[in-house]
């Protein structure tokens, strides 16, 4: 009896090693479903976006150019639509020329004050130069005069030294 049992447990394993094989391999079936399923829906994904955005560019451009055409299939539009662009282009105008006016007078008066502080520190230089240049002379005049007088002293000195010692001799 103990080989009856020995070979009966061989056959359950072999039973259940068959039935761990059939397992495995609809498993491996499964997950190869899984991997060509998920490729082909990838594949469809970048097939359907290589479709749809050239598709949808075309959609945008035709819709702009509706956009931009649409004002000027009728006559009473497109007067309209010209009139705003007139008045919007008016007012840009007038507000580039707000601007220009106001960069100029800001130029013109920055000008100003530049010139009235150069004038300013010319005169004031001049005047600096004008009294230093009196200053000196009139310094330089009180020495001529005092070199003038000292020899005009010294000279009547020895005049009347020699008038003296002509005098004397005689």
């Amino acid at each position: 009896m103990a080989t009856q049992s020995k070979s009966s447990k061989n056959k359950s394993t072999a039973k259940g090693g068959a039935t761990k094989a059939k397992s495995g391999a609809k498993q491996a079936k499964a997950g190869v479903k899984q991997v060509a399923n998920a490729e082909k829906n990838q594949a469809q994904v970048v097939a359907e976006a290589a479709v749809d955005i050239p598709v949808g560019a075309v959609l945008a451009v035709t819709d702009r150019f509706n956009e931009i055409v649409e004002p000027f299939t009728g006559r009473s539009t497109a007067e309209k639509k010209i009139k705003a662009y007139r008045t919007e282009l008016r007012r840009t105008l007038k507000r580039t020329e707000r601007r220009g006016t106001t960069a100029r007078r800001k130029a013109t008066t920055e000008a100003k004050k530049t010139r009235t502080r150069v004038e300013r520190e010319a005169k004031k230089r001049q005047r600096t130069v004008e009294t230093t240049l009196k200053k000196n002379r009139t310094e330089v005049e009180q020495r001529v005069r005092k070199a003038i007088d000292e020899r005009t002293s010294r000279a009547q000195e020895i005049v009347d030294q020699v008038t003296d010692q002509i005098a004397a001799i005689r």
